[in-house]
């Protein structure tokens, strides 16, 4: 899968709030599907479909313990879009910071331009 394909992947199964809720549980610690099930007003294939998107996306990977297949978080691909979401807050904040510069220039100038007036004002009575 190429890095955009992973990452479409990602964002994919992240716009799921059951999907988000699976992993904010599995960052906690493994889990079995049955008590990933739990908590959920959903059956177990249901959830089993949701944890195959994440597995899919390479956002959780699951192992065998005898009978149970306990589910764990993988972080790879959460970093991976946290970098790619990080080069956009750097250019917003780098946005809004010469936003403010301006602003605060502005700012300036109107004080300036408000004084002088002022300086006008009283010069100019009697």
């Amino acid at each position: 899968m190429t890095p955009s394909a992973r990452l479409d992947a990602t964002f994919a199964a992240l716009a799921d709030p059951t999907r988000r809720a699976i992993l904010a549980r599995l960052a906690t610690g493994e889990a079995s599907v049955a008590e990933l099930v739990r908590p959920f007003d959903m059956s177990q294939p249901a959830i089993s479909k949701h944890l195959k998107v994440l597995e899919g996306a390479g956002l959780i990977s699951r192992s065998r313990d005898a009978q149970r297949r306990p589910c764990r978080l993988s972080a790879r691909p959460l970093a991976d879009a946290n970098e790619w979401l990080e080069r956009y807050r750097r250019f917003w904040e780098a946005s809004f910071d010469r936003l403010d510069d301006v602003l605060e220039e502005m700012k300036a100038e109107d004080r300036a331009r408000k004084a002088k007036a002022r300086r006008r004002a009283k010069g100019a009575r009697p």
